[in-house]
């Protein structure tokens, strides 16, 4: 039995291509004897050309704006974005090389439906059934230096799904999906090369990649999906841009790690004398959060009933306590004061109390904002404040902490609504 082997070669003689050209018919004139189970890798920029993808741009940047949706990390002058065709990579795909000064080319506008057109037209002109990819240069994270990928495909079986098969020493295969469409794309890069006028390879010899009707953006990972959706600075931006208000929660439990990993980014708040004014009181079990907020609500009741509110009133305000009682998770944080400078002076002393406030409140927001950034919901809610001998006293803390509010966290039950628009120069003054 021979061993498995294919053959890959660049097609030479294809034309300059012009806007309208039939990128079928000069493929199949160039490499007339294409057969059954060949794949044909197109480099996208002929694809572009001939469907008329070149645009008059003196400034790239504004063409790469124009096919942005979303940016994912920027360094200096570069941006890596998510572009209108789903693909995450460097510039937008926009390309300044090969084109007339001046001009600009954009990715074919349906890469998977140009592939399409191709094999198609390959069938009619050859009588051929062959797959087709259309190809692009990306880069990768983590690795240095490029490689061709297919943003494109029509018959090619663009993933090999090896799940649930087993491995040569028969151990179970549980995540292995092999990406075929872009090992043949890369192959083809290797004989086409960047800049030696070669826009076409073909693949033989392996017959069984041929066939199928998926296109490559069945290859795009979803967002829910991507666990590195956002370069640094983008991730925190989008994190503290994420940090909502949630009302309403799913009875999903929350990852107590995840928690913890949020409290660890909230001890990296600033501080007054190199202190840690923060504690925070984890409430992970159902009978903790019962016993401290029904506590709570009995001092309230109290409160107001002292205050001669109505019954009515009074049973009002408690339901807006619902948020915190119909949260899976309870967190509970607190300030203390250790380190804290007497002057026996009121205004230093209140000043000196007031630095220790600020530093605890930058540790909650640090605390909100790493919950966003492990997709958990939370709403910080004062209560606690007006309680504190009752929170002390149920959750057994010591005298000298001081429970700021608590945050109820947990997975969002519906979308958080419209936050109103602010303009940050509204709240800036120059001096």
């Amino acid at each position: 039995m021979s061993a498995p082997a294919y053959r890959v070669w660049a097609v030479p003689g294809l034309p300059e291509i012009k806007t309208g050209d039939d990128l079928a018919k000069l493929i199949a004139d160039a490499e007339p004897a294409l057969a059954d189970g060949d794949v044909v890798l197109v480099t996208s920029k002929i694809v572009s050309k001939a469907e008329g993808r070149i645009v008059a741009a003196d400034d790239r940047e504004a063409a790469i704006d124009a096919e942005t949706v979303r940016v994912v990390a920027r360094r200096g002058a570069l941006r890596i974005v998510e572009n209108r065709q789903g693909l995450v990579m460097a510039a937008a795909g926009v390309d300044a090389s090969n084109t007339p000064a001046g001009t600009v080319l954009l990715l074919p506008e349906d890469p998977d439906g140009s592939a399409r057109v191709i094999r198609d037209g390959l069938r009619d002109v050859l009588g051929v059934d062959v797959g087709v990819l259309v190809t692009d240069t990306f880069g990768r994270p983590w690795r240095n230096g490029l490689t061709d990928v297919a943003i494109g495909a029509a018959g090619v079986h663009v993933l090999d799904d090896l799940r649930g098969g087993l491995d040569a020493y028969g151990n179970p295969l549980s995540a292995t999906v092999v990406a075929t469409a872009d090992e043949l794309a890369a192959a083809g890069d290797l004989v086409k090369g960047k800049a030696g006028g070669l826009p076409v390879a073909v693949v033989r010899g392996l017959p069984q990649v041929v066939g199928g009707d998926a296109g490559a953006r069945e290859m795009v990972r979803v967002a829910a999906d991507d666990m590195f959706r956002l370069g640094t600075s983008e991730a925190v931006r989008e994190a503290v841009a994420q940090r909502r208000t949630v009302r309403a929660f799913t009875d999903e439990p929350v990852d107590p790690g995840a928690v913890r990993r949020a409290v660890a980014s909230a001890v990296t708040a600033p501080a007054p004398h190199h202190t840690t004014p923060w504690r925070f009181v984890l409430l992970e079990s159902a009978e903790s959060r019962t016993r401290l907020l029904d506590a709570m609500r009995d001092a309230w009741v109290a409160d107001l009933r002292a205050d001669g509110k109505s019954e009515e009133s009074i049973a009002r305000r408690v339901r807006r306590g619902d948020v915190l009682r119909n949260a899976p998770y309870l967190v509970v944080p607190c300030l203390v004061m250790d380190g804290a400078h007497t002057y026996g002076h009121a205004r230093r002393d209140a000043a000196e109390r007031e630095m220790f406030v600020v530093a605890t409140g930058a540790g909650i927001q640090n605390f909100l904002v790493a919950l966003a950034g492990e997709r958990l919901g939370s709403a910080w809610i004062s209560s606690t404040m007006f309680c504190r001998d009752v929170v002390r006293q149920v959750l057994e803390l010591p005298d000298e902490w001081d429970p700021m509010g608590a945050v109820a966290v947990g997975r969002a039950a519906e979308e958080p609504r419209e936050r109103a628009a602010r303009d940050a120069a509204d709240f800036i003054e120059v001096r």
